[in-house]
């Protein structure tokens, strides 16, 4: 009777441990099917980061061949600037190709998010692309912050109201280059176009929100034209 016990109690351990190498089997090949699962997803992120880092950095050396380039590959027309204040929609010209790429660029690249309406005047411009905190000097050293745009200043083209054009350095600048990452809405007067027109590249309109630049243009500011409380922005292409 005591044999027979002990070789029943032998048999039940030898099935226990069966099962036992069964569930440890199952476990290591949920792992392993975990494991081959992740797999695509490193690869989608490794291609993200790989596409967001296959642009060479910007120069004056090779401005024009790396937009002229670009351009011919994204040829959209159309962004949207987004605030608090309200949605701002711009049309680029076709006419002035290096500033419509730069600015579908910059907008593909997420510069402008978390920038600032940092220039406000009433009845004059609003300008955008700058900011006071750390992001937006370490976007411009990743994308090239030394490089200026070539002047693109269509003849009879003058500023009215809700042109769009390029901010632009006065040192050393005779030939009206713009300073590419930051553009400035127009509201008016005419009398106040002397000093821009024929030195700032107009590069686009305004075709709806010139409500939201009106009401943007008259936010209290400080003696620098920069908004007492800032007016972050994000963009994206729309066509």
């Amino acid at each position: 009777m005591r044999k027979l016990f002990v070789y029943l109690f032998g048999i039940v351990l030898f099935f226990g441990s069966c099962e036992d190498k069964k569930k440890a089997t199952e476990i290591e090949n949920e792992i392993e099917n975990e494991i081959e699962t992740q797999k695509p997803i490193e690869a989608e992120v490794k291609t993200e980061k790989e596409d967001a880092n296959k642009y060479p950095e910007i120069t004056n050396e090779n401005v024009v061949s790396f937009l002229t380039e670009y351009g011919k590959k994204n040829p959209e027309t159309k962004v949207l600037i987004i605030s608090r204040f309200g949605d701002i929609e711009i049309e680029l010209y076709k006419d002035t190709p290096l500033h419509r790429a730069n600015m579908i660029y910059l907008v593909k690249q997420k510069y402008f998010d978390d920038t600032f309406f940092h220039r406000v005047v009433p009845n004059f411009i609003i300008q955008a692309g700058n900011s006071d905190i750390v992001s937006t000097p370490r976007k411009r050293v990743a994308l090239g912050n030394k490089y200026l745009l070539p002047a693109e200043i269509i003849p009879g083209r003058v500023h009215n109201y809700g042109t769009v054009s390029g901010a632009k350095e006065y040192r050393e600048n005779p030939d009206n280059r713009t300073a590419p990452y930051e553009f400035f809405i127009f509201l008016g007067p005419k009398s106040s176009t002397g000093h821009l027109n024929g030195k700032y590249t107009i590069f686009g309109k305004v075709t709806k929100g010139m409500d939201v630049v009106e009401e943007i243009s008259k936010v209290k500011a400080d003696d620098g034209d920069w908004p007492l409380s800032n007016i972050y922005i994000t963009a994206k292409v729309l066509e």
